[in-house]
């Protein structure tokens, strides 16, 4: 889960064959306030998701699956805001450990994200 500016806020370990969408109640309720939309890559288009984010006033900015039979529309230009969070996993994966994924514990490996995710936010933090 990341901000509006692309910024790391929580991670949920999953294995390497689970689906996205499989974290999506574990990370739903961690924010103190509530995001305004939830921009999600086709992954976490599902009907359940949808509604739940209904049910909590969240706009879902998630385009529909290609097999989906009633199209669903999102908002293009809100949608395109979605690359930071791609770029902040590009940076995160800098750290040849998170990209290659070396530890065979979950721990160790969610240790190097939680280093990685330190050191990504120290260039947000001005020193006094």
């Amino acid at each position: 889960m990341a901000d509006a500016l692309g910024r790391p806020l929580a991670f949920i370990l999953t294995g390497g064959e689970v689906a996205d969408c499989k974290a999506y109640d574990a990370l739903i309720g961690l924010p103190e306030r509530a995001p305004d939309a939830l921009l999600a890559d086709k992954g976490y288009d599902a009907d359940a998701i949808r509604a739940d984010l209904a049910k909590r006033q969240i706009e879902p900015v998630i385009p529909g699956r290609s097999n989906r039979r009633v199209k669903i529309e999102h908002d293009r230009t809100l949608y395109k805001q979605r690359n930071r969070i791609e770029r902040m996993f590009g940076h995160l994966k800098i750290n040849r450990a998170i990209a290659t994924r070396y530890d065979q514990l979950a721990n160790s490996f969610l240790g190097m994200v939680h280093l990685a995710n330190a050191r990504y936010w120290l260039k947000f933090v001005h020193a006094a």
